[in-house]
């Protein structure tokens, strides 16, 4: 392993400890011993990457938001349904809150406003369910009267939500949580046409042709739709 390897792989640890860190203690009371211990190196190695804590949180800060990035570059990259990328994209962001400490803590360090000049992860969110409305309104698979505005707002209220609930309770982040949400608001905010295809839970938290029957949503019945699922 080169240097250069391997002071990657400490600058890494540091983040990962430093978000568990962040998130048992708060930053005010997170301590860089406990941060560089976590990690498995000394503070004079901590310093060598990072200058001080303010330093350590903007690079935990930064990395939830390259994971944020990548996963829903990756996402669309996978559909030309940009409302289901937008689904999608937003059960990949709610598992990386229930499961990854760095997003997690990325999140709350810049939403509590605790740490100036570190990138608001709810605006860059914000950002990208609005890029994608757009995109389905170019499309045309939106539905006819509806308010990108609006439905970004109620979008990033839910999730965000859901984020800030889930640090007491676990069961906010969900995936049944988030597919609720979505199966009230995608009669609303899609054309019936586009309604019958699209997945509320998913389409990576499915097996391959076995998403949730919205047809029950504009149309039958759900004993109807149990039946249809079960000769798939």
């Amino acid at each position: 392993m080169t240097k250069q390897e391997r002071a990657a792989r400490t600058r890494q640890a540091l983040i990962r400890s430093a978000a568990a860190v962040f998130e048992r203690h708060g930053y005010a009371q997170a301590r860089l011993v406990l941060i560089s211990s976590g990690a498995g190196v000394s503070t004079g190695a901590l310093h060598f990457h990072f200058e001080n804590k303010a330093a350590v949180a903007q690079a935990v800060v930064e990395e939830a938001s390259r994971g944020l990035h990548d996963l829903s570059a990756a996402i669309r990259r996978r559909t030309d349904n940009a409302v289901q990328a937008l689904v999608d994209t937003s059960h990949a962001l709610v598992e990386r809150l229930r499961d990854d400490p760095v997003s997690r803590a990325g999140f709350r360090l810049s939403c509590d406003g605790e740490n100036a000049g570190v990138p608001d992860l709810r605006l860059e969110w914000h950002h990208r369910v609005r890029q994608l409305l757009d995109e389905a309104a170019l499309a045309g698979t939106l539905a006819d009267g509806v308010s990108r505005a609006d439905a970004a707002a109620a979008t990033v209220a839910v999730t965000t939500g859901f984020e800030a609930l889930g640090r007491d309770d676990s069961a906010w982040l969900s995936p049944h949580m988030l597919t609720g949400f979505w199966q009230l608001l995608l009669p609303r905010l899609v054309a019936a046409e586009t309604l019958a295809l699209m997945d509320p839970a998913g389409t990576g938290a499915v097996a391959p042709g076995r998403g949730t029957a919205l047809t029950v949503l504009i149309g039958g019945t759900a004993e109807a739709a149990v039946e249809r699922a079960g000769t798939d």
